[in-house]
């Protein structure tokens, strides 16, 4: 392999490590393009020195979020909520030259990010060559990830139940699954905030990016509902494949102490007949004395159920489920696909 299919096959080796949801929110291939990009700026850079308390470094972070990460967004390319300088493997105050010390699992792809830097600082590698390319295969991925997704109809509850799961536990390479059933249970509100009295008057909160934590967010729960004068009225917290423990809800009860919110729902997809039922009620019965506030600990499939039950057209579930998997950002390709897939057998 010649010196310059290497490095297509370096910028080749991120973009598709992105696509298949690999990197997860570790690393993302724009890590190249922002320090590459400045060498553009600045030719006198060296831009293995990403910090400014290294000696002539520069301020990497600031430039991505202030500069970097809006643009990304902006394009529909992969980006992180907020930076993408979040992730420890790569924030030690060290140059990243090619003996720089790892501390991630998928250290082929961290190397492969390392020999591109250094090629590009050291052997004479064209930086703007290297971000034509990278911004062609991004463009393709874009693109290819905006297919069109199955909106099967006239399936039962039962059916759709039985396709969500499937969709949930589909075997993934990568991340992206865990925000599925949050999607689900958000599909399933947007439909009852105008068919469910309860929710009548009521607000239904923009989901926040699956990264965030709660108390970054400001929100009790995953999805919240709140009432008219914007105060928290309803709660739910989602796990995957988590089993609901009492200390978990314990956690839920100081996110909702503040505020007079009148249920809290806490809902996995694991199986919790192993749970410990008589500490979680203990729980649950104390917090309903010291507050008031209604904790519901259930299963999603049930829940899910349930809610079906009470639409005119379960149909418009699967409109805004669908819907959800195209425009979340926490959704990648793998689980588009796979939805697709279910959808044809």
């Amino acid at each position: 392999m010649d010196y310059f299919t290497q490095q297509d096959k370096f910028v080749a080796d991120m973009v598709e490590a992105y696509k298949t949801g690999k990197l997860g929110g570790v690393f993302r291939p724009y890590i190249e393009w922002k320090t590459g990009g400045h060498k553009i700026f600045d030719p006198n850079q060296d831009i293995r020195n990403h910090q400014a308390s290294i000696p002539n470094g520069f301020g990497a972070r600031t430039i991505d979020s202030k500069y970097i990460t809006p643009f990304l967004k902006s394009k529909d390319f992969p980006a992180m909520a907020e930076s993408g300088w979040l992730t420890r493997a790569f924030e030690h105050p060290e140059p990243y030259t090619l003996d720089y010390k790892i501390s991630m699992k998928k250290k082929n792809l961290a190397n492969t990010f390392l020999h591109l830097i250094d090629n590009v600082q050291c052997n004479g590698t064209s930086p703007c060559e290297v971000l034509v390319y990278m911004f062609k295969l991004l463009i393709k991925q874009r693109d290819d990830r905006n297919i069109e997704l199955a909106k099967p109809h006239s399936l039962t509850i039962a059916q759709i139940i039985s396709l969500l799961e499937q969709h949930f536990n589909y075997k993934y390479s990568g991340h992206g699954a865990s925000r599925l059933p949050t999607l689900a249970i958000y599909a399933a509100y947007q439909c009852m905030m105008s068919q469910v009295a309860r929710y009548e008057d009521k607000i239904l909160c923009e989901l926040e990016s699956h990264t965030s934590s709660d108390a970054q967010s400001g929100q009790i729960g995953d999805i919240q509902v709140n009432n008219a004068d914007d105060t928290p009225f309803e709660g739910v917290e989602i796990k995957h494949k988590i089993v609901i423990t009492p200390d978990l809800v314990k956690h839920a009860f100081s996110k909702l102490m503040l505020h007079r919110t009148d249920r809290y729902y806490m809902l996995t997809t694991a199986n919790m007949d192993s749970a410990n039922w008589e500490e979680i009620n203990k729980e649950i019965d104390l917090i309903d004395r010291r507050h008031g506030c209604q904790v519901i600990v259930n299963g999603v499939y049930s829940t899910l159920k349930y809610y079906l039950r009470l639409l005119k057209d379960p149909a418009e579930f699967i409109e805004r489920y669908v819907e959800l998997l195209k425009s979340d950002e926490n959704v990648k390709y793998p689980q588009q696909l796979a939805w697709n897939e279910l959808n044809s057998k």
